[in-house]
């Protein structure tokens, strides 16, 4: 029991550790909330746990080692996932002035909370490199002789997901404060603008050189 509970210590300690890592995940976060308040971050929180929990099912499936016999399949996400944050990236330097979210009617919200989910879920969804550390991390915690493995994979496939989602709404309710603070500031606006804009479009070409290790 005493070492189950120190792994599972070392396991939260480990997503910790990841989830304070600077990354696209977080810049979209910020971006998002600083952009288009806090609705629309928290629905981007919302995708990118969904892609994580589709991380987990894949990892569970095997997909890194198809990685691994193919190649290329790993290239394709790569690229696809480069091409992605590259969008968001450029679309974010081409906006204007922060939107005003004061009397934003239900429907209009809606549609901005559903294309945030999609943000979130692909820009996820469409890095290897988030598939290959569920591959990496989550066996390293799972004892073959405490029960079964299907069960221990996806408790702590449930953990990494809440987790990330605790993280992810923090990050959430940071920028849409950033946000409210920007609106007093035009030149504040234009420096996040081209602050989170510069930095996914610096993730995407990051992306582009990453290799299979």
């Amino acid at each position: 029991m005493g070492r189950n509970m120190a792994g599972l210590w070392l396991f939260f300690m480990a997503l910790a550790v990841v989830y304070l890592l600077p990354g696209p995940d977080m810049i979209l976060l910020l971006q998002t909330g600083a952009r288009q308040g806090k609705g629309a971050a928290l629905a981007t929180a919302v995708g990118l746990g969904i892609a994580r929990g589709c991380h987990v099912a894949l990892a569970a499936l095997g997909l890194a080692a198809l990685f691994k016999a193919a190649p290329w399949t790993f290239d394709v996400v790569r690229l696809a996932g480069a091409a992605y944050l590259l969008w968001i990236g450029i679309q974010c330097l081409r906006t204007t002035m922060l939107p005003n979210l004061n009397g934003t009617d239900a429907t209009t919200a809606k549609l901005r909370w559903a294309s945030s989910i999609k943000r979130g879920l692909f820009t996820n969804l469409l890095n290897p490199k988030a598939l290959l550390f569920c591959s990496v991390l989550l066996p390293q915690f799972i004892d073959p002789h405490a029960g079964s493995v299907l069960t221990q994979f996806a408790i702590l496939g449930m953990a990494l997901v809440s987790v990330g989602f605790l993280f992810d709404s923090a990050y959430a309710l940071v920028g849409a404060a950033l946000g409210r603070w920007l609106q007093r500031s035009p030149s504040a606006q234009r420096l996040q603008q081209w602050l989170f804009g510069s930095l996914l479009i610096g993730f995407a070409v990051r992306l582009t050189f990453v290799q299979q290790a």
